[in-house]
């Protein structure tokens, strides 16, 4: 049996900015372990002197290309090149596109970027990360009532860029930390427009992320009560009864990434906003 590829050349073409072709590229990617992706990336080709560039690149670097185009000049092009090459090539949109043609009865009108226009939901996001960076690390308590969402947890279970995560989802996120020995701002528990949501982690971990921490600032020390593991596992039981008097749920982030925990908040907001519809 032979042994697996080490890697393999990736090639993203996208008219836009290739948002939307890396995120898919790099879900499919993380699916195989063995092999890393060498990404080559070129945005904003709209014109044949710019698909040019990138036919030579592909030419010198073989391998996978995807793309996101939608003149079809360039995409005839494109093909046309990987075809002799014996290259893969596969238009992300294309079967998507196909399907809602399928479905709706009508063609789609091609538009470059069609997903970057500055409409009313590209100003929502821009309003949540204002209000979220204002809001991080306990700032600003007194303007916690127009957030969508709270965060609350223990120093270093990953509330800022879970924070802005959501931010760049289009919902206004505050964060606040639960320290030893210091009161609760004493508007959280009476918030009504907010979801509050607290975070948590084994002790195991925040110990370990804290101590690269201090390690990074060279402030490491071993009586610290920040990375002793009975305070730390006080500091976590405490945040949690905290959450369960308040009736606030709580998510395990020990094993999440930043995506996995903004998505777990962002089907508890949702299932909160569906509850007045349900008791109509």
């Amino acid at each position: 049996m032979s042994k697996p590829t080490a890697f393999f050349h990736l090639h993203l073409i996208s008219d836009s900015t290739g948002e939307t072709l890396i995120t898919v590229a790099r879900a499919a990617t993380a699916q195989y372990i063995q092999v890393s992706a060498v990404e080559h990336v070129y945005p904003a080709v709209r014109t044949g002197k710019q698909l040019d560039h990138v036919l030579a690149e592909i030419e010198q670097e073989p391998g996978v290309v995807l793309y996101t185009l939608l003149d079809e000049a360039l995409i005839t092009r494109l093909e046309a090149t990987c075809l002799d090459l014996g290259l893969p090539c596969l238009s992300i949109l294309g079967p998507v596109l196909r399907l809602f043609e399928s479905h709706l009865g009508t063609e789609s009108t091609p538009k470059v970027g069609a997903q970057h226009v500055l409409n009313a939901e590209y100003f929502k996001r821009i309003d949540a990360l204002n209000y979220t960076m204002m809001h991080d690390d306990g700032q600003m308590t007194d303007d916690l009532e127009r957030a969508d969402v709270v965060l609350v947890g223990v120093s270093r279970t990953s509330k800022t860029p879970t924070s802005i995560y959501l931010a760049n989802r289009g919902i206004k996120t505050a964060n606040v930390p639960l320290v030893p020995g210091v009161p609760l701002p004493p508007e959280l528990p009476t918030l009504k427009n907010p979801l509050v949501v607290g975070l948590f982690a084994t002790p195991e971990r925040i110990v370990a992320i804290r101590q690269n921490r201090l390690l990074g600032l060279k402030a490491h020390n071993e009586d610290d009560q920040y990375i002793d593991r009975d305070a730390v596992t006080e500091e976590i039981q405490l945040s949690r009864r905290m959450c369960a008097k308040n009736g606030w749920p709580s998510i395990d982030v020990t094993r999440r990434s930043i995506e996995e925990t903004a998505a777990a908040v962002m089907a508890l907001l949702a299932e909160r906003r569906r509850q007045p519809l349900d008791h109509e």
